[in-house]
C-alpha cells in the first residue's frame, strides 16, 4: 500500500466504423503507487512536493523508460482523499481543504521524451506572503499524450460494411504539490486495532489513523508481533502513508507476514507511524493490540 498521490488515469479511445459512422468514448480508473512512481514508460521522482520554510523553488525528474518517443502534457487537477484512502476529483475547494495551484508556477507545461531521455520540471512557489497561515494541496497531473490519426483521417481505402475496433489507452499520474504556512497543529493517534484473516488464510491488521489539527500528516507504518517471552518479530510495513485535510481518519489495512515462528493467538501487535527520514524518523503516533 502506499499513499494516494498517484492517480493513473487510462482514457481509452474505442473507434468504431460502419458506413462511416464513428463512435468515441472514455474510460477512467485509479492506481496506488510506491515512492518512485512509474506508469507505462515514465518514472517520476520525487513522488511529492512540499514547499514549506524557506523554499520557493523544486523539481521533479522525469524519465522515459521505453523504447519510443512520448509526449505528456502537465496540468493541475485537485482532488480530496476518502476514508479508505482513495481519491475524489472535485473543483470548488470545501471547508478545510485549499488549493495550491494559484500560488505555484511550473515549467515546461509539455514535455517530449525520446527513450531513455529525461527532462527536469521546474516548480516555483508565488505570492507566498499573501496566503494565510494553513495547508494548500492540489496535484500536478502528467497525461500521456496519444499520437494517434484525428479521427475520420484514412491511410488506406477500408471496407466499411463491417465493424472495427481500435483501443489507444492514455496514461496519466499525479504528485500532490504541498504549500504549508505557519506552524503545524497536527496530531496523530492509532485506534481500532483489529486482527482478522483475509480470503487467502492470511492475516491482516486493520486499523484507523487519526488526525486533528491544521496540515495533513504523512508517514509509514510498521506492524511488530511481541511474543510472551519479550520477543519481537517485524511482521508489517507499509511506506507512504498520508491522511490529507480536511480528512479525520484514514482506515488502513496491512497484510502480515506469515512467518511460522510467529504465533499470532499470544503476546501483542504493536503498531508504529513514523514520519519518512533515512536518518531519524519521528514517531508520530503509537499503539497496540492484546491477542
Amino acid at each position: 500500500m502506499a499513499e494516494i498521490v498517484i492517480a493513473n488515469t487510462t482514457k481509452s479511445r474505442t473507434l468504431i466504423g460502419f458506413k462511416g459512422i464513428f463512435f468515441l468514448f472514455f474510460i477512467g480508473f485509479s492506481l496506488l503507487c510506491s515512492s518512485l512512481m512509474a506508469q507505462g514508460n515514465l518514472l517520476i521522482s520525487p513522488h511529492r512536493i512540499v514547499f514549506e520554510g524557506q523554499k520557493r523553488t523544486m523539481e521533479i525528474n522525469l524519465a522515459n523508460t521505453g523504447q519510443d518517443s512520448a509526449k505528456y502534457s502537465i496540468s493541475f487537477l485537485q482532488y480530496r482523499m476518502a476514508e479508505d484512502g482513495s481519491y475524489q476529483e472535485i473543483t470548488a475547494p470545501e471547508a478545510g481543504l485549499n488549493f495550491a495551484d494559484k500560488n505555484v508556477r511550473f515549467f515546461p507545461r509539455t514535455v517530449m521524451l525520446g527513450p531513455n531521455e529525461s527532462q527536469v520540471v521546474k516548480l516555483q512557489l508565488t505570492k507566498a506572503d499573501e496566503l494565510a497561515p494553513g495547508e494548500y494541496r492540489s496535484h500536478l497531473y502528467f497525461r500521456a499524450l496519444s499520437n494517434q490519426k484525428a479521427l475520420g483521417e484514412e491511410t488506406a481505402k477500408k471496407d466499411t460494411t463491417g465493424i472495427s475496433i481500435k483501443i489507444v489507452a492514455v496514461f496519466g499520474i499525479t504528485v500532490p504539490v504541498i504549500i504549508r504556512v505557519g506552524e503545524s497543529t497536527t496530531a496523530t493517534k492509532l485506534t481500532d486495532l483489529k486482527l482478522e484473516k483475509g480470503a487467502d488464510g492470511n492475516h491482516q491488521l486493520l486499523l484507523a489513523i487519526n488526525r486533528t489539527g491544521n496540515m495533513s500528516t504523512y508517514g509509514d507504518l510498521t506492524i511488530t508481533h511481541i511474543a510472551p517471552n519479550g520477543a519481537e518479530t517485524q511482521i508489517g510495513v507499509v511506506n507512504g502513508i498520508a491522511v490529507y485535510t480536511p480528512l479525520a481518519l484514514r482506515r488502513v489495512k496491512v497484510d502480515l507476514d506469515n512467518k511460522p515462528a510467529v504465533d499470532l493467538s499470544k503476546g501483542k501487535i504493536r503498531a508504529v507511524y513514523s514520519s519518512q527520514s533515512d536518518t531519524h524518523p519521528v514517531k508520530l503516533a503509537e499503539a497496540e493490540l492484546t491477542l
